[in-house]
């Protein structure tokens, strides 16, 4: 049994407000979310900020579970894992923030799984060149470069064997994804290629990416 858990607890605000609750193209960017887990998951629980009202939610956001959120993203990802069935075989983490993640991408990650490994995330190459910077003298400046043929830009959905990702979750930790954590343990984590169209909203520029392509 494949479960999911779409973390939209997030206080957007970067964005100006909470992207996940927004209309686009006709459907709450939550709501999309959560039809894309469909394609692999049978239950999908939803995660929430804590100070938002069942009212303020949006109509269409149909979840097999709604649970309140927590301070840190790991916080609110622990609170859906209190909610997954105990018969999951594999569990989903996916940001509600990209809505228009495709279910091949959803089959890759649950399929590594399938296979045997404890986590699998999707990630892209790097193409821009990264710099390490530090502050000196009140100026930034380049103290390193590094080697991009070995960096990837990661995304989500990432899928995990329930007992490491609860494992990883133990101990109460944060970290800025899940993989992250599953790190930590010792465990390895299997990549498999993302999606450059699988766009994360940050700020009002990627609507219009959102829109065309869920238009």
């Amino acid at each position: 049994m494949i479960c999911a858990i779409v973390v939209a607890a997030g206080s957007g605000t970067r964005f100006g407000g909470r992207k996940q609750f927004i209309e686009v193209a006709g459907r709450s960017v939550v709501a999309w979310s959560i039809a894309a887990c469909r394609s692999v998951a049978s239950q999908v629980v939803v995660v929430v900020p804590a100070d938002i009202t069942p009212e303020d939610l949006p109509a269409d956001l149909q979840a097999d579970v709604v649970v309140v959120g927590g301070a840190t993203r790991a916080d609110s990802v622990r609170a859906g894992l209190a909610s997954i069935h105990p018969h999951a075989t594999c569990i989903i983490v996916h940001d509600a923030a990209r809505p228009v993640a495709g279910a091949a991408l959803f089959h890759a990650v649950t399929e590594a799984i399938a296979q045997g490994a404890a986590a699998a995330i999707c990630a892209t190459p790097v193409t821009d060149t990264v710099k390490v910077v530090a502050q000196r003298d009140g100026r930034s400046i380049v103290v390193d470069t590094l080697d991009r043929s070995s960096l990837v830009a990661v995304q989500t959905p990432q899928a995990f064997a329930p007992d490491v990702l609860r494992a990883a979750h133990a101990s109460g930790g944060d970290a800025t994804d899940d993989a992250g954590l599953v790190e930590a343990l010792g465990e390895t984590v299997v990549v498999v290629p993302g999606a450059p169209t699988n766009v994360k909203i940050t700020d009002a520029s990627d609507l219009d990416l959102i829109r065309a392509s869920l238009s």
